[in-house]
C-alpha cells in the first residue's frame, strides 16, 4: 500500500505540483503581456495617425505647388515673383506670408514694407534665404536630392541617430517598444545647420522648419522646372492647418470607448482632442505617442488611456482567474489522488474481508459436515444400540445439516442480492408466527449452548406484509448471532410490540453476552466484517449474517439498529412498518 501511494505522490502529484508552480510563476508577467499587447496596438493606431498627417502636409504642398504653376503659367514669372505674397495670400489661405528668391540669394518678394507679419518674416529670414547666415533647420526634400557642389563648405545631410546628439522629446509615453529606459524619451527628428541654397540643391520642392523666438515656423518651397533659378515659398499657417488635420485625428468606434488622441505641439500643448473634453492627468504622459518627422519637428500623435486603471484590472483578473483554476486543478488532482489512494485500500480491505470470508465459509461448512458425518458413521455401522443416543445423533445430524443449509443459503442469497436477481413475495404476515417458526429453529443449539431462551406471551396479531422466509431468515440470522456470542448460562430475550423506539413494529432480540465493541454499531453489519478475528477466537461465522438481516428488512421498508444493553449485552431491534388495508399481495424486486 505504502508503495501503490508514493508511486502516485512521484508520477502524479509531484508532477502537478511543479506545473502549479510554474503556472504561478507565469502569472506574474501576465500583466506585462497585456499593457505590451494593449501598447502595441494603440502604438500601431498613433504610427497610422501620424502617417495620415504627413500625407496631408503632402496634399498640402502639392496644392501650393499647383497655385504657384497657376500664377506663373498667365505672366512673366519675374514679374510674378515681385507680387507672389499679395497674390498667394489670396488665392491660398493656409499662407501666412508669401516669398520668392533666387539661387543666388535675392529676395524679390516680400518687402519688409508691405506690412506687419511681412516685415517680421523678412527679418527672421533675410539672412538665411540669402545665403549669408546657416541656421538649425528641419528640411525635407521628398522630391530630389541635395547637391553641395554650389556650396562645399557645409554638409546640410542629417547625422546618423545616436543618443549623444539626440535633442529630448516634449512627451514620454508611458509604454515603449524598447521596454523603457533612457533612449525612449530621445527624439528621431534630428536638426541640421545649413544655408538655405544647400537645402534647396537640386530638389523641385520641399519643406524646412525652424523655431524662431521658441516658436515654430513651417515653410513649404518650389522650384518650377520651367524657372529653375526662382525659388518661391511661403510660410504656413499653422492654425489653418491644424483646422484641417482634425478630422484625420480621429479613433474607430471599437477604440474609442477606451482611448483618447491629441495632436499635441512642441511644448507638449494639445491642439486637437478627440474626442473633445477629454482631460487626462498630464499630456505628457500619454501612453503610445508618434512624432510626425521633420515636416512638424517634436509635433506628437499621442494615444491616451482613458480609464488607465483597465489595464491594470484586466491583468489582475486574468490573474486571479488563472490562479484560481491552478488552484482547482491541483485541488481536483490532490482529492483524485486521495480518492485513488481511498479507493485501492477499500479495495485491499475488500479483498482480505473475502479472504476470511473463504475461510471462514469453509471452517463453518467444514464443523457440521464432520459432525453429520462421523454420526452417521456410528449409527450406519450400529455401534450405538441405545434408542435414546441413536435419537440423540439423528437430533445433532438434523440441527448440523439445518445448520450447513443456513450457510448455504446466506451465501446464496448474498449473491443473489448484489446481482439484484432476488425477488420478494410480499403478503399478510402475522409477526407472530415468523418469529415462533424462528424460535422453534434456533432453539435446540441455542439450548446445547446453556442459553435460555424467553419469549414473553404474543396475544394480539402483529401484521405486517412482507415475504414470510425472508423475514423468518431475519429473525433466525439475529437468534444464531447470540448462540455465536451469548456467554454460558446466560438468557436471551425477544420482545415483540409496538410504541418505542419509533413507529411501526418492533421486534427485539436481547442478550447478555460481551456485547459490541464501542465504535462498531454499524460497522458489524459491513459485508465480511466481524467484530472479532474468527480464525483466533474460535468463534464460527462467515460476517453476513447481519449483512443479509439488514438488507432484506430495509427492502421491506424497515431497518435493524445495534445498542449497548444496560448492564451487559446487546440489543438487536428490527422495526417493519405495520399493514395498513389498502396493501395487497403480490410480488416485487428488492
Amino acid at each position: 500500500m505504502k508503495k501503490v501511494a508514493l508511486l502516485l505522490i512521484l508520477a502524479v502529484f509531484v508532477p502537478s505540483l511543479g506545473l502549479a508552480w510554474l503556472a504561478v510563476r507565469s502569472l506574474r508577467d501576465q500583466q506585462i503581456v497585456l499593457e505590451r499587447q494593449q501598447y502595441l496596438l494603440l502604438q500601431g493606431v498613433a504610427d497610422q495617425l501620424a502617417q495620415g498627417v504627413n500625407e496631408d502636409l503632402t496634399e498640402r504642398q502639392a496644392e501650393f505647388a499647383a497655385q504657384v504653376e497657376s500664377l506663373r503659367a498667365d505672366r512673366d514669372s519675374l514679374q510674378m515673383a515681385r507680387q507672389f505674397d499679395a497674390e498667394l495670400k489670396t488665392r491660398w489661405p493656409l499662407a501666412e506670408v508669401g516669398f520668392a528668391v533666387t539661387l543666388e540669394g535675392q529676395i524679390l518678394n516680400p518687402s519688409p514694407l508691405d506690412g506687419e507679419a511681412p516685415r517680421e518674416f523678412y527679418l527672421a529670414n533675410s539672412a538665411f534665404l540669402g545665403n549669408r547666415e546657416s541656421v538649425e533647420v528641419y528640411w525635407n526634400t521628398p522630391k530630389g536630392t541635395v547637391s553641395l557642389s554650389a556650396a562645399p563648405r557645409q554638409d546640410p545631410a542629417p547625422p546618423a541617430f545616436s543618443k549623444q546628439n539626440a535633442l529630448k522629446r516634449a512627451v514620454v509615453p508611458q509604454q515603449a517598444a524598447g521596454g523603457g529606459g533612457e533612449g525612449d524619451s530621445s527624439s528621431r527628428v534630428l536638426v541640421s545647420e545649413a544655408e538655405f541654397r544647400q537645402l534647396v540643391g537640386d530638389s523641385s520642392d520641399g519643406t524646412l522648419a525652424r523655431f524662431v523666438d521658441n516658436r515654430l515656423r513651417l515653410m513649404f518651397w518650389h522650384r518650377s522646372p520651367a524657372v529653375p533659378s526662382l525659388v518661391f515659398g511661403a510660410q504656413v499657417s499653422l492654425t489653418g492647418l491644424v483646422a484641417g488635420l482634425a478630422p484625420r485625428l480621429r479613433l474607430s468606434p471599437e477604440l474609442s470607448a477606451d482611448a483618447a488622441v491629441a495632436l499635441l505641439d512642441d511644448g507638449a500643448r494639445p491642439l486637437v482632442v478627440a474626442p473633445e473634453g477629454f482631460r487626462p492627468p498630464s499630456w505628457k504622459r500619454p501612453f503610445a505617442a508618434t512624432e510626425i518627422g521633420e515636416s512638424l519637428p517634436h509635433w506628437e500623435i499621442a494615444v491616451y488611456l482613458r480609464d488607465p486603471e483597465q489595464a491594470g484590472r484586466t491583468a489582475r483578473t486574468l490573474t486571479l482567474t488563472l490562479l484560481l483554476l491552478v488552484g482547482v486543478l491541483v485541488s481536483v488532482i490532490g482529492t483524485g489522488g486521495w480518492l485513488v489512494v481511498t479507493d485501492l485500500r477499500r479495495q485491499l480491505k475488500l479483498a482480505r474481508q473475502k479472504s476470511d470470508f473463504v475461510s471462514n465459509v469453509s471452517h463453518e461448512l467444514k464443523t457440521p459436515l464432520t459432525s453429520i458425518r462421523m454420526f452417521a458413521e456410528l449409527l450406519g455401522e450400529d455401534r450405538v444400540t441405545d434408542p435414546a443416543r441413536r435419537r440423540e445423533f439423528l437430533g445433532i445430524i438434523g440441527t448440523e445439516s439445518a445448520r450447513l443449509t443456513r450457510l448455504i443459503n446466506q451465501v446464496l442469497d448474498f449473491a443473489r442480492i448484489e446481482r439484484g436477481e432476488r425477488t420478494w413475495s410480499f403478503a399478510p404476515v402475522d409477526l407472530r408466527d415468523v418469529v415462533r417458526e424462528a424460535v422453534e429453529t434456533c432453539r435446540p443449539p441455542l439450548e446445547a449452548a446453556g442459553v435460555v431462551l424467553r419469549l414473553p406471551p404474543m396475544a394480539e396479531p402483529i401484521r405486517v406484509s412482507g415475504d414470510r422466509d425472508a423475514l423468518v431468515q431475519v429473525a433466525v440470522n439475529l437468534l444464531s448471532n447470540v448462540e455465536k456470542y451469548a456467554a454460558r448460562g446466560g438468557e436471551v430475550v425477544i420482545e415483540l410490540g409496538d410504541g418505542a423506539p419509533g413507529p411501526g413494529v418492533h421486534l427485539r432480540v436481547l442478550d447478555r453476552g460481551p456485547g459490541v465493541p464501542a465504535g462498531w454499531e454499524e460497522r458489524i453489519f459491513e459485508q465480511f466484517v466481524r467484530a472479532d478475528d474468527s480464525l483466533t477466537s474460535g468463534i464460527p461465522g462467515s460476517g453476513l449474517g447481519l449483512t443479509l438481516a439488514r438488507q432484506m428488512a430495509r427492502a421491506h421498508g424497515g431497518d435493524i439498529h445495534c445498542t449497548r444493553r444496560a448492564g451487559g449485552g446487546t440489543c438487536f431491534t428490527l422495526t417493519l412498518p405495520r399493514q395498513t388495508s389498502r396493501e395487497t399481495p403480490g410480488s416485487q424486486d428488492p
